[in-house]
């Protein structure tokens, strides 16, 4: 049976990993468990609930800045900046109807252990460059901090890049500091209509070279596409390249049309209001048409990063047949790739592929003996592991934080 700590405060979090490393009792770090089925099952009977470590710290809307305490939900962070003009530029993902149908479940630590980032990613960078500051509690029992409350800290190293993707193997994050921007004012999505894969890369390829500014590139395979309500007009069983501008209403409507001409040679283009292309891109950064709650839970998804150019490349070699199913986002850069269920979950396939296409692989969705079987973080070469061991040994001489949750050795 699984033992819990549930810590109040960020010295009692020291007091549990001290216990917890005194004993020789490696802990599983949790929020909310929203991700608690990404990576490697977990390889401890000991978890350490940081879950009541929640609340806003300070939000300073014209220093453009935010702390809170590590558990603290995403939702309510978004709320609350929506009320002052602003969002967390580089767009969160929330793996929530990916993984298990419910949603708004996410952390803001979370989010930073796991370095999320939505369509967006491709202007607005990830979250660890929006990452300003933490407090937490090493491997070693030891509380330290690193940034601050302004954007330009240049005051020792900078470990939120670190800490940032560590998925909890280096330190249990107590209270964290982000960058806030100014919310878009209004955006819209220019639609083509009926592309090929390839050709599909093609023309976001293309609109990502304009002067236009475009937020967001993906397309959406007419099978994947008739998995959101876009409305009748929009697709009719055909597939859907969709292009985001965002900003203030004069500029969109310009760029809108600036755009939609130097779209027209590739096919049909169509437009969307604010609410609808709202719809879209919050369907798309949650992976919606793979969503658990549509009868797909049993099929493996894969989440795929490459050269935006190899994106279609990538999944012909994936799935030369046609028995998958992917979503593009990033212009062809970011690959969700959903397969049919086998023992393996198409690891030997995907990994193969990814190595000729010169990508990452990440197995996102499967059951727990599968991730336990399979690498679900991309293997690393010789040097890289070696550098990993260093650092982990370095926060972690034990292995008491998240053990083997991205690797096995790790």
């Amino acid at each position: 049976m699984t033992e819990t700590l549930r810590p109040r405060s960020p010295k009692e979090v020291e007091d549990a990993v001290q216990w917890a490393l005194a004993k020789t009792r490696p802990l599983e770090i949790i929020g909310n468990a929203s991700k608690r089925a990404l990576g490697r099952p977990a390889q401890t009977d000991l978890t350490l609930d940081l879950s009541a470590l929640h609340g806003v710290i300070f939000y300073e809307p014209e220093e453009l800045v935010l702390s809170a305490g590590a558990a603290t939900p995403l939702h309510d962070i978004d709320a609350m900046l929506a009320e002052k003009g602003q969002h967390l530029a580089f767009e969160p993902m929330d793996y929530g109807q990916l993984l298990s149908g419910v949603s708004n479940r996410g952390t803001i630590g979370g989010m930073l252990a796991a370095n999320l980032a939505g369509p967006r990613r491709l202007t607005a960078g990830a979250a660890r460059d929006h990452f300003l500051g933490f407090s937490g509690v090493s491997g070693r029992g030891e509380t330290f901090k690193s940034g601050g409350r302004v954007v330009k800290n240049v005051t020792g190293y900078d470990l939120c890049k670190l800490m940032a993707g560590s998925w909890g193997t280096l330190a249990a994050l107590t209270t964290v500091t982000v960058k806030t921007l100014p919310r878009p004012e209004t955006q819209t999505t220019v639609l083509i209509v009926g592309l090929d894969d390839a050709t599909a890369v093609r023309a976001m390829t293309a609109a990502m070279a304009t002067s236009c500014d475009v937020s967001g590139a993906a397309h959406l395979p007419a099978a994947v596409a008739g998995r959101i309500h876009l409305g009748e007009a929009l697709g009719a069983g055909r597939s859907l390249t969709l292009l985001r501008l965002e900003g203030v209403a004069p500029s969109v409507a310009h760029r809108k049309a600036a755009l939609t001409a130097a779209m027209k040679p590739f096919g049909e283009v169509q437009g969307s209001d604010d609410i609808l292309s709202r719809n879209f891109w919050r369907a798309i950064r949650d992976v919606m048409p793979f969503a658990a709650a549509r009868g797909t839970a049993e099929r493996p998804v894969w989440r795929i990063v490459t050269t935006p150019t190899r994106g279609a490349e990538l999944a012909r070699a994936i799935d030369p047949a046609g028995a998958a199913e992917v979503l593009y986002d990033w212009a062809g850069g970011l690959l969700w790739v959903m397969l049919p269920p086998s023992d393996d979950a198409g690891a030997a396939i995907v990994r193969r592929a990814v190595a000729a296409c010169s990508g990452q692989a990440m197995l996102v969705r499967a059951p727990p003996a599968v991730r336990a079987a399979v690498d679900v973080f991309e293997p690393p070469d010789e040097g890289l592991a070696a550098l990993m061991r260093r650092v982990k040994h370095g926060f972690d001489p034990q292995g008491v934080l998240n053990p083997g949750r991205i690797w096995a050795s790790l």
